[in-house]
């Protein structure tokens, strides 16, 4: 089968690269956490000393990574991938970064013969770890029918989302949404249980009614009304409150490219940044744990 490298496996990495291994691809792994490259080589993957030793002789270079800068020191310059993978190599870069350095990108792998698609996922590490995740994908439909039955072992929903740097788009717009609801519904919680009603209660209510959306439904914020919800765990797991400020971030830059205006991404940017002056233990959470910004 195609030989891949898998470079980046962080919280979401690693279990994507491992539903590639489960699937029987031949991987080729490399982080800087070295515990996470012994882990999946025990599970099969060869363990590769550093990127460019990851990507030699791959013909499918998968990528993810924290942020922006990351992926452009990855793949971009003289000493980056894109100067060394030979033409007609097919990457795929999951990371979420902003739409204007995955077009850089775009531009460099297109001038070295490359093919390259922005690919960030939704669907947090259980998604990630069920290989249920949500892939927003940008580029051409050529490549993307090239990477198709990679990103089917790792997720269950694959999107077309547009060109160059579309998938990093509508990754930021989705973010926006899911921020401000868990807000919402964090605020509404909060003020119902302040005035006698049961979290329990008042959530069925909200959920079943109007107000009904994605966090009632898989996510609530209040402790114990989900009993597999991280606010029912400490606010442990998920998707890190730091990483939603980050895309928020993101979210306000994309939207100012163009001239647009977001107030309600501004101010879920704000309340997600005075979260995290809390305390430094509060980016590291869920981003659910913006609840305790409302209760006493």
């Amino acid at each position: 089968m195609t030989q891949i490298a898998f470079i980046g496996l962080g919280h979401m990495g690693l279990p994507m690269a491992r539903n590639l291994l489960k699937a029987g691809y031949p991987l080729k792994v490399f982080d800087l956490v070295r515990s996470a490259v012994d882990t999946l080589a025990g599970e099969g993957a060869v363990a590769a000393e550093s990127a460019p030793d990851a990507v030699n002789e791959a013909k499918v270079v998968i990528s993810m990574l924290p942020a922006s800068r990351h992926v452009e020191s990855l793949y971009l310059g003289d000493e980056g991938l894109l100067a060394r993978l030979p033409a007609g190599t097919l990457v795929i870069e999951c990371s979420t970064i902003a739409p204007e350095s995955a077009r850089k990108v775009h531009a460099a792998a297109k001038a070295c013969g490359i093919a390259l698609l922005d690919a960030p996922v939704s669907g947090g590490t259980g998604g990630a770890a069920a290989g249920t995740l949500t892939f927003m994908v940008g580029g051409q439909s050529e490549a993307l029918e090239r990477a198709r039955p990679l990103l089917a072992a790792m997720g269950k929903n694959i999107f077309h989302a547009g060109p160059d740097g579309a998938g990093q788009v509508a990754k930021v717009c989705n973010n926006q949404v899911l921020a401000v609801q868990m807000i919402a519904t964090a605020e509404a919680m909060a003020m119902g249980v302040a005035n006698g009603l049961k979290p329990a209660v008042l959530a069925e209510i909200m959920r079943q009614s109007s107000g009904g959306n994605w966090t009632l439904e898989k996510y609530n914020p209040w402790p114990g009304v989900m009993e597999s919800a991280p606010a029912s765990n400490g606010y442990s797991g998920g998707f890190m409150a730091e990483l939603m400020a980050k895309d928020l971030g993101l979210a306000q830059e994309t939207a100012s490219h163009n001239g647009n205006s977001a107030p309600m991404g501004a101010l879920a940017l704000q309340l997600y940044r005075l979260l995290l002056k809390q305390g430094k233990g509060k980016g590291k959470q869920d981003f659910s744990v913006v609840q305790q910004l409302f209760v006493e």
